[in-house]
């Protein structure tokens, strides 16, 4: 039976792909079956012959030591550097749940463990007109999740909202994870306590700027049987 995680942001740019591979990269290195998925991607790269990359999967896959096509473990790959639901609209591929649902059950049976990334933040929309958003997607693949928040200035803020939100529409935060954190800043170290008074969900780890390395040891456990 596969474990798997979902892990989400409280917004865009708050490093969860480089969270992602360090997560999948140092599962891997503990000799853990770990893979990666990642159900719909925009602002895809274009190789020199016109490829299309999706470059976020090919980012960590390449990171955690992963020899294969990262375009076999993306559901939508768009080129347009925009929400999914708008890519979708501009390039006539609406996104479906049952692709996403297919695909993952496919690319499950290759791991013992598969983190499964999201796009944006919590409210992400997938398919407007058929009123799909993230935490659709989340509870379609029947999965618990991580949050991946930036240590800085802010923070409190779109933390508390984000896991506000997912709490009223029964997605389940398993932990948290702070990116860029610098345990010297007395803002940082106080974010991280106020984080978790308010929302009453602990911080499992801090990711240092440009770090290598991510303790796994309270994260691991959280994978779900599915």
């Amino acid at each position: 039976m596969t474990k798997s995680i979902f892990i989400t942001a409280t917004g865009t740019d708050t490093g969860k792909t480089y969270v992602s591979a360090l997560i999948v990269k140092a599962m891997r290195n503990a000799g853990l079956n770990c893979g990666y998925y990642k159900p719909a991607l925009s602002g895809a790269e274009i190789s020199e012959d016109g490829k299309i990359i999706p470059g976020d999967c090919a980012y960590v896959l390449k990171n955690a030591g992963i020899n294969r096509l990262p375009e076999n473990y993306v559901s939508y790959i768009f080129k347009p550097a925009v929400s999914p639901h708008l890519a979708s609209e501009m390039e006539n591929n609406p996104i479906k749940l049952k692709k996403i649902k297919s695909d993952f059950e496919r690319i499950k049976k290759e791991f013992d463990y598969l983190l499964v990334e999201g796009a944006g933040g919590i409210v992400c929309p997938f398919n407007i007109k058929e009123g799909i958003l993230l935490p659709d997607v989340i509870k379609a693949l029947n999965l618990d999740t991580l949050l991946v928040a930036d240590a800085g200035l802010g923070t409190i803020n779109s933390t508390v909202l984000t896991a506000e939100y997912a709490k009223y529409h029964g997605i389940n935060i398993k932990g948290i994870i702070l990116n860029n954190y610098d345990k010297t800043d007395i803002m940082h170290r106080d974010n991280k306590n106020q984080i978790e008074n308010l929302t009453g969900i602990k911080v499992l780890t801090e990711v240092k700027k440009n770090s290598e390395l991510i303790d796994i040891t309270k994260i691991e456990p959280l994978f779900k049987d599915i």
